[in-house]
C-alpha cells in the first residue's frame, strides 16, 4: 500500500510539472510592424525586424529596417532592445507573453508593448528541448519620446511574424 501511495504522489508531481514548458532556446522569424496614430514626423512608422531570445527572454536583435523614411529614425542602424515577459510555451504548443520592444536612434526612443500570442514547434525530449516560435502576432500600444517633432507621440501597433 505504501508503494502505491508513493507512485500516486510521484505521478501527481510529474503531471504538475508538465502543465507548461518554459523557453529553453528559440529562433525567431521575420516580424513586420505597422504603427498607427501619432502626428506629423512622429507617425507612419513601419519596419521589419528579426530577433532571437536569450535564456532570460531578452531579445537578441539580428536586424531592424524601417520601411519608410522618417526624420525620427535612420533607415538602418537604430539600436534595438527588449524582452518577452512571462513567456510560456504551453503543453498544446500555444505561446503567450508580453513583448516590450525598444528602438533607439539618437535621442529618440520608440517603445512598443503588447501581448504576444502564437504557436511554437517544440523538438527534443525534456529537459533538452528546443522551442521555435513559428506563428505569432502582437497588438498593443507604442510611445515615442525624443527630439523636436519626435516626442510625446503614441498610438497602436500590430506586429506579425512570418
Amino acid at each position: 500500500m505504501k508503494e502505491v501511495a508513493i507512485l500516486l504522489l510521484l505521478a501527481l508531481l510529474l503531471n504538475g510539472c508538465g502543465s507548461t514548458r518554459t523557453l529553453q532556446s528559440t529562433t525567431g522569424g521575420i516580424w513586420q510592424a505597422q504603427l498607427f496614430g501619432g502626428s506629423g514626423e512622429a507617425s507612419g512608422f513601419s519596419f521589419i525586424t528579426q530577433f532571437t531570445l536569450n535564456d532570460n527572454n531578452s531579445l537578441n536583435p539580428l536586424f531592424l529596417q524601417f520601411l519608410n523614411q522618417n526624420p525620427c529614425f535612420t533607415l538602418n542602424g537604430p539600436k534595438v532592445s527588449g524582452m518577452i515577459q512571462n513567456y510560456v510555451v504551453n503543453t498544446d504548443d500555444t505561446v503567450t507573453g508580453t513583448l516590450v520592444f525598444t528602438v533607439t536612434s539618437g535621442s529618440n526612443i520608440l517603445t512598443l508593448t503588447g501581448p504576444l500570442t502564437g504557436t511554437a514547434t517544440v523538438t527534443g525530449t525534456p529537459p533538452n528541448t528546443s522551442t521555435t516560435l513559428t506563428s505569432a502576432s502582437i497588438a498593443g500600444n507604442w510611445m515615442l519620446s525624443g527630439g523636436s517633432g519626435c516626442n510625446a507621440a503614441g498610438g497602436s501597433f500590430t506586429m506579425t511574424e512570418s
